[in-house]
């Protein structure tokens, strides 16, 4: 019984010297504090020199990634070089060229500058996010037009920047994802495309009344009913865009979801190794440069446009629909070239269709907003020429999209398409002027 007694004590003993006891613990954790104080006191200066050295080398990383690594960056001088111009010799001709070369790679950059943000936002922000930077170039140009009054610039940009987005654009990303997966038939969402085309038919639709209430002559009141109808027609545009964000993002995401799904099923999932290059404070920062310098030069390129039209012996019709939207869309065009070509074709028909949407939907009945607030009478009234001919080419799209399939050919028929566009409005004399 002592022998036991003995034994219990000692091993008690034992687990009490295992156990600190409250005041050696105090002891220990106030001796690891002032050390650790006295350490942090000497480690301090140094810290603070690696924290400014890694913040300069990420300034100076940014700066590489956004304004050196990409090719097309070597067109960037050309801006300064256009406002340069404009106040040495007045020479609106080269003033609107190196405006159009300046925009370019801004273009390209901010949906960059986007795509990196929407890395960090989610899809929901991120889709939203694409929805107002995407179309940014554009949105700038038509704003600083409708102050100068110049409301048919702003229909035929925008106009031009739908018809390139689903016919050089989309039929650009066919012809490429054809002839590198050939003979594989490239596949696609085909919900989410018939979806758009009917979003789009609906723009037409929205479109096409005005034009028909003013040129069949049948208002109630003389050019103000086709104002009030595009005013009135354009705010339920505006709700339908909304309704089809939350559509897409939020209720219906599986039907958008459906084809990648079965992609990471196969175990084909490259997305996994897409990683952001630029931290999320330096692409809102880099947002927010580009955005104001696509501004500054875009008011040189409206300023110039008449001139150039007239140096140039080219038809204003033909420069705003034409020229302008294939700068507007330069970020749409690589990006969507390069998913054909990844066999990608969702995320190409998400740029080039969905881009169309966002002009047809979102932007067109914006500047109608903005003009009525600035008291600009911009209308959705794009006269009988211009509303045929986004009508035809919706028809032919939504034809196109709705086996859900791609090839080579229908990239080769779309780009035609655009030719024959192309050319009937470098002919083309827009009469509204004079009427």
């Amino acid at each position: 019984m002592g022998s036991n007694k003995m034994e219990l004590a000692s091993e008690h003993i034992d687990l009490d010297s295992d156990e600190e006891s409250p005041l050696t613990l105090s002891q220990s954790a106030g001796a690891k504090q002032s050390f650790q104080f006295e350490a942090s006191h000497t480690i301090l200066p140094k810290s603070n020199t690696h924290v400014l050295r890694k913040l300069q080398y990420t300034a100076l990383h940014s700066l590489y990634v956004v304004l050196f690594k990409a090719k097309i960056n070597v067109l960037l001088p050309f801006g300064p070089l256009a406002v340069l111009l404009h106040y040495l010799t007045g020479r609106h001709g080269w003033v609107f060229f190196f405006s159009l070369l300046g925009i370019t790679p801004l273009a390209e950059r901010l949906g960059y500058a986007t795509e990196q943000l929407a890395c960090y936002t989610g899809n929901t922000v991120g889709g939203l996010l694409n929805a107002t930077f995407g179309n940014a170039t554009e949105m700038i140009i038509s704003i600083y037009a409708l102050k100068n009054g110049m409301i048919r610039v702003v229909q035929q940009s925008l106009l031009g920047s739908i018809l390139s987005n689903m016919l050089l654009v989309l039929g650009c990303a066919f012809f490429t994802g054809g002839i590198v997966h050939y003979p594989k038939v490239q596949r696609f969402n085909q919900t989410a495309a018939i979806v758009s085309s009917g979003l789009l038919l609906m723009a037409v639709m929205g479109i096409l009344f005005p034009a028909v209430l003013h040129f069949t002559h049948t208002e109630v009141h003389f050019g103000k009913s086709e104002l009030a109808l595009s005013r009135f027609s354009s705010c339920i545009m505006l709700v339908a865009y909304a309704s089809y964000l939350f559509f897409q993002l939020k209720s219906h995401a599986n039907l958008y979801d459906s084809v990648d799904e079965e992609r990471e099923n196969n175990g084909d999932d490259p997305d996994e190794e897409e990683v952001p290059e630029i931290t999320m404070w330096e692409a809102i920062a880099w947002l927010t440069i580009l955005t104001l310098w696509v501004s500054v030069l875009s008011g040189y390129l409206v300023d110039a446009i008449q001139g150039a039209s007239d140096s140039w012996n080219m038809p204003v019709s033909f420069i705003s629909v034409i020229l302008l939207p294939i700068v507007g869309n330069a970020a749409e065009h690589a990006s969507a070239i390069m998913f054909a070509m990844k066999d990608k074709l969702d995320i190409t028909l998400g740029v080039a269709i969905g881009s169309s949407t966002q002009i047809s939907m979102f932007v067109i009945p914006f500047c109608v907003v903005v003009g009525w607030i600035m008291g600009q009478p911009m209308d959705l009234n794009f006269q009988l020429f211009e509303t045929a001919t986004l009508f035809i080419t919706v028809l032919v799209v939504a034809f196109m999209l709705q086996e859900g399939t791609s090839n080579y050919f229908k990239g080769v028929m779309l780009i035609l398409c655009y030719l024959i566009v192309a050319a009937s409005f470098f002919v083309h004399v827009d009469k509204s002027d004079d009427e």
